[in-house]
């Protein structure tokens, strides 16, 4: 019974396991952030690896996020104030028009594992929500999700408001159709092409 079978369990994407084992880790009474951090958020980030170098793909990354989030759930309620808040809170949402949800949710699972509060306000997302949202939660990020060229505009009136409402909260965006130079003109803090990416951009932002 080992830190490393979570681990082991997440990259085999089986969730089953990784709730067995935590559980199991929980009763053996080890420190909650030891399971966290050498269990489930350092299996998430050699996920990350392999999908950037091509050995997994993205039907997988999910499997291996939900096993972590077996784990996770069952880690929560136990998770110290301090713990809890140490890496960030992030509002993520597809925008206003566009319904995809599969790399948002990836997305904002991958976030999850990572350590970061996820506050996922779902497809569809006007503009007011994303600002409101973020200001009453002190988000130091929002992600923005777009799978739709006709959707893209949307990211940049959301941008637009973050700014006009003076606050300091950083900007990522991401989707198929949106690329780095879209980012640099619209005025986003950050641009992903990917899941793992997301996770790495927000890092930095936030570092």
């Amino acid at each position: 019974m080992t830190i490393q079978e979570i681990y082991n369990a997440v990259l085999a994407f089986d969730e089953v396991t990784v709730t067995a084992k935590t559980q199991a880790e929980i009763d053996a009474g080890t420190a909650v952030d030891t399971i966290l951090n050498d269990g489930l958020i350092s299996a998430m980030d050699e996920v990350g690896e392999k999908f950037s170098a091509g050995d997994l793909f993205v039907p997988e990354m999910l499997m291996a996020a939900q096993a972590m989030k077996a784990g996770l759930e069952l880690l929560k309620p136990l998770l110290s104030g301090e713990t809890a808040r140490s890496k960030g809170t992030i509002v993520i949402g597809t925008v206003k028009g566009d319904l995809h949800d599969i790399g948002k949710n990836l997305v904002a699972m991958m976030m999850e594992g990572a350590g970061f509060e996820v506050v996922d306000l779902g497809v569809d997302v006007e503009t007011d929500a994303f600002v409101t949202t973020a200001a009453e939660k002190g988000a130091d990020v929002i992600a923005l999700s777009a799978l739709l060229t006709t959707t893209m505009p949307a990211m940049e009136s959301t941008i637009k408001a973050v700014k006009e409402a003076g606050m300091s909260t950083k900007t990522i965006i991401g989707g198929a159709p949106v690329t780095q130079a879209f980012a640099d003109q619209i005025g986003a803090d950050g641009y992903s092409a990917d899941a793992p990416g997301a996770v790495e951009a927000v890092r930095r932002l936030i570092a």
